[in-house]
């Protein structure tokens, strides 16, 4: 069944770019896409991974390990390498009631109890490398999975210690998470292990909502063709996002902007220096998208508030919202755009 085009997303442009910035550079750490329900959040996830270009990988591997990669990495590939092929970027879900064993991994019991061997079952995380883990209503994961994620997604590699087992695999992915702010807050230490953070709202003007309906009603009627009609768009875009992995290398950052970075970051007053690394780095993936040779002040303007909005200190005497707070911040140290 093909996915809803990416092309046809109506507005939601933030969270469309935030999308498209983490398929350019993942290093950027994930997107969390937090607002009302049925605004297109978990469409535009799976709709930009059939987007995407299929990736090279060896022939039944279970962590889907790029053929250059270094074999020692893999426990499967470390006893040889075959053939390899074309799959698609791995999109995996992760369920809210999903059991530790089956997000990291377990005995294979099948194999343990017919054969009497001890072997490794792959988990969620093994089918997510190289590819994106989404978890819808992020923030109402259990501790103990927040946890395990953070370790993960910091190192890239999941280590499994358990029934005599010790194994260790890659696990490197994209984490997008979505969710309803109504539905409780997210752990800070998890928060702040996304990248971007962007808003999504229904939208309100009458327009916007008709071209919704008559393109979802569309696409339900007539998949195939609703598909084939925007294959030219999506093909252009995928081209787009290939040329600015290509050139992401070549974007220079100037001075300026490292110094307008800081600038803002102080304003804010954000914690660490993660804010300025995240912004430097979603600025170069977008001027990479835009074709541009160098980060600009407004490519600054354009993420910063969802690379911001996430990490702010709460202010009792400012009831303002997060993302008013850096408007202004924006206004005061970057001018207006």
């Amino acid at each position: 069944m093909p996915a809803f085009p990416f092309t046809a997303i109506v507005a939601q442009e933030e969270m469309k770019r935030a999308l498209l910035i983490a398929a350019v550079d993942p290093s950027v750490g994930g997107v969390l896409v937090f607002g009302d329900r049925g605004t297109g959040k978990s469409t535009a996830i799976r709709a930009l991974a059939a987007l995407l270009p299929k990736i090279r990988a060896v022939v039944d591997c279970p962590y889907s390990c790029a053929p250059e990669s270094p074999a020692a990495e893999c426990p499967h590939c470390a006893r040889g390498r075959g053939k390899s092929h074309l799959i698609p970027v791995p999109v995996v879900d992760l369920p809210l009631g999903a059991t530790e064993d089956r997000v990291v991994g377990a005995l294979d019991l099948e194999r343990a109890l017919t054969r009497g061997e001890k072997a490794f079952e792959p988990g969620l995380l093994a089918r997510a490398n190289r590819g994106f883990l989404y978890i819808d209503e992020v923030n109402l994961l259990e501790d103990h999975l927040v946890d395990l994620l953070l370790d993960v997604a910091a190192s890239g590699v999941n280590t499994v210690e358990r029934e005599g087992l010790s194994l260790r695999h890659p696990a490197r992915f994209v984490l997008v998470g979505s969710g309803n702010p109504e539905e409780g807050e997210l752990r800070p230490q998890l928060l702040d292990r996304f990248g971007l953070a962007c808003e999504v709202t229904t939208p309100t003007d009458i327009p916007t909502r008709i071209e919704v309906v008559r393109r979802r009603d569309a696409y339900e009627r007539d998949r195939d063709g609703f598909c084939a009609g925007h294959a030219k768009a999506e093909k252009a875009l995928q081209k787009t996002i290939l040329s600015a992995r290509e050139r992401l290398d070549a974007v220079t950052v100037p001075d300026t902007a490292l110094e307008d970075a800081a600038r803002l970051c102080l304003a804010l007053g954000t914690d660490g220096l993660r804010g300025e690394l995240t912004l430097m780095r979603t600025a170069r993936a977008l001027a990479a998208l835009d074709g541009a040779e160098a980060v600009t002040t407004a490519h600054l303007r354009q993420v910063a508030p969802s690379a911001l909005r996430h990490r702010l200190r709460r202010n009792p005497l400012d009831e303002s919202g997060s993302t008013a707070r850096v408007a202004r911040a924006v206004e005061e140290v970057l001018g207006a755009g």
